[in-house]
């Protein structure tokens, strides 16, 4: 989801939504690291393409052109190695790359910048985005981890509606936190329909990724009542 709380000096660290116990110490040799890379990469796009419950230890192995012996060097189960494609795949998905906005920007500048980053990350993850939502259906422990990282970026998100709030620029009657998690639910909603499952293919007008930033920011600034300059593109 869109992390908002841009120069939040208490911005803990989201939870990794990758197990602990699932994951090894990294390989000792530089060959060992680019075999196990070579590995987590080809697992990931078999993930992708084949669903979690259809995907065999054979498929990434062919695909990652290795042996069955060189697999169990570096992981002992299907598990393992998903476990491996989030700890790579979770860093990107926090939207790296966001441009700087400055501290006493306007605040809808804050918050476009984020809805665009956030929506370009989601992007490049759509595969693993849906391969997450059926993992996250039939595993109750990832559903948990994954459950604990977004609430992180509930509460990171609803600190800065705080700040804003305290600075009178934003709504002060709204409860930070139910706003945080009505705002950060309608974006992970709608970027899920929107690069996954197409949902709203059918009775939408085509809008572009630009469109898209600009009508959820609006719907962003608009429910916090953000107040001054507005410096959106329009």
């Amino acid at each position: 989801m869109p992390d908002v709380a841009a120069g939040d000096d208490y911005a803990d660290p989201p939870p990794s939504m990758a197990r602990p116990s699932l994951l090894r110490e990294p390989p000792a040799t530089e060959r060992g690291l680019r075999t196990r890379a070579t590995l987590v990469a080809a697992a990931r796009k078999v993930f992708e393409r084949l669903g979690y419950l259809d995907a065999r230890l054979l498929d990434i192995t062919q695909a990652a052109k290795c042996s069955a012996g060189t697999f169990y060097t570096y992981f002992s189960s299907k598990e393992e190695v998903f476990a491996a494609v989030l700890e790579v795949a979770q860093e990107d998905m926090l939207h790296p790359g966001m441009p700087h906005v400055a501290g006493d920007d306007d605040p809808a500048a804050v918050i476009e910048a984020s809805n665009r980053a956030y929506l370009k990350a989601y992007k490049r993850n759509s595969k693993l985005m849906g391969l997450l939502e059926q993992v996250a259906n039939i595993d109750p422990e990832f559903r948990e981890l994954r459950t604990s990282r977004s609430n992180a970026f509930v509460r990171r998100n609803a600190r800065s509606i705080a700040k804003l709030q305290a600075k009178g620029q934003a709504d002060p009657d709204l409860d930070p936190l139910l706003a945080s998690r009505a705002l950060s639910s309608m974006m992970s909603r709608l970027a899920f329909g929107h690069f996954v499952t197409g949902e709203d293919r059918d009775d939408t007008p085509v809008v572009t990724e630009e469109d898209l930033v600009q009508i959820v920011t609006r719907l962003w600034v608009n429910a916090l009542r953000i107040s001054g300059p507005d410096r959106r593109k329009k």
